[in-house]
């Protein structure tokens, strides 16, 4: 019996446009350009726009590649799935090892963050009780539905946009008549070294996971090959200058990035310069809503992940392939995740950032080579346009990716290439040697609308 022959619910198509949009912004945290913001600027030496604009350009290029990747093949798994259609089993399999060391981890940060910045606030409780409130209650939400997600990150995200919007005009205001940077020099000035913006742009990649989340919810959005494309490109442009527009204010606010107090508390020192206590307390409030709504999304994007991957039976399927007969999630999938999520307790932040970067540009990097293999190779498409949709453009988005993983910090890519060689171990044993391929993915639905089986 394969799996195909096991009846399961399928999951529900519900999510249009906004809602994937949402999700995905949701998932980035428009705010998260202030987690990263001290140790950035340090690193590129105040050059953190510049820094940004790289990684934006490098994403939208990679984010082009998912756009074309999914309308062929509208399906939860993402660079799985897409590698998988393209190279085959073993390729997809690695692909989605690696998408599982950046989306296994980045609810641990965002957890960790929570039980941080609440600590802070009330240090009369500890850390750990705040991560545990926080893990709890998102896990209870994710395994209720995929409605109710959607709503709850509305909600949120209206939090973070209303502060940006606060903080902006209370930085404006604090400027008027004071002597500020000019454009030029906040965005690269005399200090810029080409090597540490690369450095900090690398860093930056994991603010663009949003995209890549976005693709997970192919088998959840009605009309998927024409959504979710557009969701992509919305959210990977729309991403991008907010980070750039609140990463310039703050270099107005704070243009001397010596300054700061410390790399790590850079954002509060940014607020209490443009608005004092309020704005600090706001940016606080805003900041942890902002991450409970990434973790509610992170955690239903690694979900769906491991859903596919335990429905083509690569992981225990009885386990990460249930889908609860009620509420239609992925509840098995969800668990684990919730139970992985404990670990981020005892890991560090920076290391953290940095892995879930590593992963985040090796799974770009196969997509962007899975739309030349899929489209030049496998279909032999010809003509101009084909050369450039499906040649030019994700080979200009693989060269760049690629660009940018080597610049990441030696720790990561020492421990990412141990993660890396375990994902190859595993496929050896689930192959006993390549003797055996990998079981196939079920690449069909069982309601009323069929995949894409390419």
């Amino acid at each position: 019996m394969t799996i195909s022959d096991v009846p399961a619910p399928p999951l529900r198509r519900i999510l249009g446009l906004g809602a994937t949009v949402t999700f995905g912004l949701a998932y980035m945290i428009p705010l998260t350009v202030f987690t990263t913001l001290g140790i950035a600027n340090v690193m590129t030496r105040g050059n953190l726009v510049a820094a940004y604009a790289i990684t934006l350009v490098a994403m939208l290029f990679t984010a082009f590649s998912y756009a074309t990747m999914v309308r062929r093949f509208p399906v939860a798994g993402s660079a799985y799935a897409f590698s998988r259609r393209a190279f085959g089993p073993h390729v997809g399999l690695l692909a989605g090892w690696a998408l599982m060391l950046d989306y296994l981890l980045l609810p641990m940060v965002t957890y960790l963050v929570i039980g941080i910045y609440l600590n802070a606030a009330f240090p009369a409780i500890p850390m750990w009780v705040f991560f545990l409130a926080a893990l709890v209650l998102v896990t209870v939400l994710n395994v209720i539905g995929i409605r109710l997600l959607s709503r709850v990150n509305i909600a949120l995200l209206a939090v973070q946009f209303v502060f940006i919007a606060v903080f902006i005009v209370m930085a404006a205001s604090g400027l008027s008549g004071a002597a500020i940077p000019s454009f030029t020099e906040v965005f690269l000035n005399d200090q810029a070294n080409l090597s540490l913006i690369l450095s900090g742009s690398a860093l930056l990649c994991f603010s663009f996971l949003g995209f890549d989340a976005v693709s997970t919810l192919s088998e959840e959005t009605r009309a998927p090959e024409r959504t979710i494309p557009r969701a992509i490109l919305i959210v990977t442009l729309g991403g991008g200058v907010l980070f750039m527009l609140l990463s310039a204010v703050s270099n107005f606010v704070m243009p001397d990035f010596e300054s700061y107090t410390s790399a790590d508390a850079a954002s509060l020192d940014v607020m209490q310069a443009a608005g004092g206590a309020f704005l600090s307390a706001f940016f606080t409030a805003a900041y942890v809503a902002g991450c409970f709504a990434s973790v509610l999304a992170s955690q239903a994007t690694v979900a769906r992940i491991l859903y596919a991957m335990g429905r083509d039976r690569l992981l225990p399927s009885a386990v990460f392939a249930f889908v609860h007969p009620r509420f239609r999630t992925p509840t098995g999938a969800v668990l684990v995740v919730a139970v992985i999520s404990l670990a981020g307790l005892a890991l560090d932040l920076m290391t953290l950032s940095s892995l879930i970067s590593f992963g985040a540009l090796v799974a770009f990097s196969v997509v962007n080579l899975s739309v030349i293999k899929h489209f030049l190779i496998d279909r032999r498409e010809r003509g101009a346009r084909a050369i450039l949709l499906h040649g030019v453009l994700p080979g200009v988005g693989f060269l760049l990716t690629a660009w940018l993983w080597t610049s990441l910090s030696g720790t990561a890519l020492v421990v990412g290439l141990v993660w890396a060689a375990l994902g190859v171990c595993y496929l050896l044993v689930i192959t006993r040697f390549f003797r055996k391929a990998p079981p196939e993915l079920d690449m069909r639905e069982t309601d009323s609308l069929e995949m894409i089986a390419g």
